[in-house]
């Protein structure tokens, strides 16, 4: 693994701060295609601003990935009970190719995807061709990082948590990383070495190409029963991190305090 190290540059606590929805703009962007929600559906621009098609759609948009002339698109159901379809799309005209399950997607090479699930007895990945045909399967569900080895960091919303960062193989093999303490981790950063920075239940580590790990900073490590109250974020800046826990008072309803940090990253 690539040597990092982390400075606290900055430090603050503030009131307030309820996790934010989804952020604005087009669901998906990639060489000047882009994905929007307008009026409930779903609605794709061309690279010169131009509207190609249009289309309803039959749950809640929350994500795209577009790979090739495919699209897939995830969808919270209305009433936010349960994930809407994953619906598999071709590019050129909105057609619908294949209504797939899944909560979280990734893109691969050639039209093909990532899709997984987790929760309700479901937990597990699966990789579909470009007409939405299975072609492998996973026991494992999180945050993808596709490139050069698809890795997964775990999510699988249990206390205890049985989550790792691993690496999936094909015919469903999975090699497995270090045991993670949060089974909700927020989606890690990958720097250009591969490494990925995980913010692991207030602590953040680097998790290199071979699955090895490391902490970097403690920043507010979480007991375990407050990790389910606690939302975390990672960001690229100029000169470093910004990081981000949002803490959920455990009595009062909607009161919320926000820890950010200022970090200098620097690579040995």
């Amino acid at each position: 693994m690539g040597s990092w190290r982390v400075t606290v540059l900055d430090h603050r606590r503030r009131a307030g701060g309820r996790p934010q929805g989804l952020p604005e703009g087009p669901l998906a962007r990639r060489d000047g295609t882009e994905l929007h929600v307008r009026d409930g559906g779903l609605v794709h621009v061309d690279a010169t601003g131009r509207e190609r098609w249009r289309r309803p759609c039959p749950g809640r948009p929350n994500a795209a990935h577009l790979s090739a002339g495919r699209a897939l698109v995830t969808t919270d159901s209305f009433g936010y009970t349960a994930p809407g379809p994953a619906l598999l799309l071709d590019l050129a005209d909105g057609a619908t190719l294949a209504e797939l399950r899944g909560e979280r997607a990734a893109a691969l090479g050639g039209g093909r995807f990532l899709l997984g699930s987790a929760g309700r007895g479901a937990f597990g990945t699966r990789a579909y061709d470009r007409d939405g045909t299975l072609a492998d399967s996973w026991l494992s569900y999180g945050h993808y990082v596709v490139g050069g080895a698809l890795r997964v960091v775990e999510t699988d919303h249990r206390h205890p948590t049985g989550s790792r960062v691993v690496r999936l193989l094909p015919g469903g093999r999975i090699e497995h990383g270090p045991l993670l303490a949060d089974p909700q981790t927020p989606a890690p950063l990958v720097l250009p070495d591969g490494t990925l920075l995980v913010l692991d239940a207030g602590v953040l580590r680097a998790v290199g190409r071979d699955l090895d790990d490391t902490v970097l900073a403690e920043l507010l490590p979480l007991a375990p029963e407050d990790r389910p109250r606690h939302t975390g974020s990672l960001h690229r800046t100029a000169d470093g991190l910004a990081v981000t826990l949002v803490e959920r008072h455990p009595t009062r309803m909607g009161a919320y305090t926000t820890h950010a940090w200022t970090l200098g990253l620097h690579a040995l």
